[in-house]
């Protein structure tokens, strides 16, 4: 087993009483942070890719379609090695709690077992671009709220791993989470991340229990205001677009 996937085995073994403190958190919370995932060599390297068009199928400039100010660009297939492997150990250890979500929400959809079945029914169904990103930001730019749905097969938990030092590379540009209750107002929650740090949150939606039962919470997610610097991030989705 070489040093990366030793550490996901570490992050992500079953019994791991860490992994079970971030499944319960983010049963919790609607969201967790798994710390380094990636080491500094791995965000690194990731970042590198950046300038060069050939890893990626798209770009988007934020300010042109309202989405805030900042860019992205979306990997084409074959992903990165480091990418698709996140992919695939990651949604083993999720399917779980995502298969319980659905079933409290008195949802229907179940998902695979394994991140190959997923997608072979996205791409049945017309979802055959891939989803997984890199953002850049630099001063003064920032991430609205929102969600990433992309098509009707929608995996319910999505993990952003952050690629940049703060405080070194960047100050601001902190990740936002909003969970709105039913006739309540919003709440926010920022999540601290260091280097090579996920974060691991729904991506729509998550049942809470209540006094009367089970609800269902919105939630979205985006980047505050970047008050210098250059910040880069991995977006690891588990559903394909179409």
């Amino acid at each position: 087993m070489d040093l990366f996937a030793s550490r996901l085995a570490s992050h992500l073994t079953p019994d791991a009483a860490h992994w079970s403190e971030t499944t319960a958190e983010l049963n919790r919370q609607g969201s967790a942070i798994i710390p380094q995932l990636l080491s500094a060599s791995e965000c690194e390297a990731l970042v590198r890719l950046y300038p060069d068009g050939r890893h990626f199928r798209s770009r988007v400039v934020m300010q042109q379609h309202g989405f805030g100010r900042g860019e992205y660009q979306y990997f084409s297939y074959p992903l990165p090695e480091t990418v698709a492997r996140l992919r695939a150990t990651l949604y083993p250890e999720l399917v779980g709690v995502a298969n319980a979500w659905n079933e409290a929400m008195g949802l229907e959809v179940r998902y695979p077992e394994d991140h190959a079945s997923f997608l072979a029914r996205c791409h049945a169904a017309g979802q055959q671009r891939p989803t997984p990103l890199l953002l850049q930001y630099g001063p003064g730019d920032y991430n609205c709220l929102h969600q990433d749905l992309y098509g009707e097969h929608v995996f319910p938990i999505q993990v952003t791993v952050l690629l940049s030092r703060p405080g070194e590379d960047f100050t601001g540009g902190e990740f936002v989470l909003t969970e709105q209750r039913p006739r309540m107002q919003s709440r926010p929650e920022v999540v601290p991340l260091a280097q090579g740090d996920a974060v691991v949150f729904a991506v729509h939606h998550r049942p809470v229990q209540g006094s009367r039962g089970v609800y269902r919470v919105n939630m979205r997610h985006g980047v505050s205001r970047l008050r210098a610097g250059h910040r880069y991030t991995l977006g690891v989705i588990f559903h394909d677009a179409q």
